[in-house]
């Protein structure tokens, strides 16, 4: 518990620093992770972002790839990423698109402590957008803990929350910081949805978005 509130306490001075304005938008997101044999896996994931709740389209992101379990809680994986974005010009209504294809390497652990479930996410980040290459590095905390049962099991409400920082290879080294809350429920052993907050920190502003998100055949 005291990584948490150190990691709560990091974010909260974070978001201080770096914050000047704030916008809230809606993320609709689709995570799924299905099992092609006992060691390799397939990871698919549509996420539909917006400038409001719905219909002001800001990113549209498709993302797959290829994975492989180290051990039962232990995942390396190889992928690829498409990312379509719809930005304001400043001062006006009107929109520029810009395509990203993003090759992205990873790694993930789990634990479980109690009735907390820990994830760590470890990710490196080849984007090649327009006429430019650039490198990132991400970390991301999440955690899950349930509220009604004693594990993630069907009928499970939940409390999930993570934090996520962004880091370039080159200036300006930070990018950005998510941290997330949110209230999940477990369906069955293959669906589970949540909803929640996640805050956005970039270097000078910060963005809000409403999260719905519907995770199928997780983990690995």
């Amino acid at each position: 518990m005291r990584i948490i509130k150190i990691l709560f306490l990091t974010i909260c001075f974070c978001n201080h620093s770096y914050s000047q304005k704030s916008e809230i938008g809606n993320w609709f997101v689709y995570l799924g992770n299905q099992k092609i044999n006992k060691k390799w896996n397939w990871h698919n994931e549509v996420q539909y972002r917006n400038y409001n709740f719905i219909g002001d389209t800001n990113q549209l992101l498709l993302r797959t790839g290829i994975g492989y379990n180290l051990t039962e809680d232990n995942n390396v994986l190889i992928g690829y990423g498409f990312i379509n974005t719809q930005k304001y010009l400043p001062n006006s209504d009107q929109k520029v698109d810009t395509n990203e294809h993003r090759i992205y390497q990873q790694f993930i652990t789990r634990q479980k402590t109690g009735k907390v479930f820990l994830q760590h996410r470890y990710r490196l980040e080849e984007r090649f957008i327009s006429n430019d290459f650039q490198l990132r590095l991400r970390y991301l905390l999440g955690i899950n803990i349930p509220i009604n049962k004693k594990t993630l099991e069907k009928n499970a409400l939940y409390l999930s929350s993570y934090n996520e920082i962004f880091m370039n290879l080159e200036k300006p080294l930070f990018d950005r910081n998510r941290l997330y809350g949110a209230l999940g429920f477990v369906i069955n052993k293959n669906f589970k949805i949540e909803a929640g907050i996640m805050a956005q920190t970039l270097e000078n502003s910060n963005r809000n978005q409403f999260q719905i998100v519907i995770f199928n055949n997780l983990p690995f």
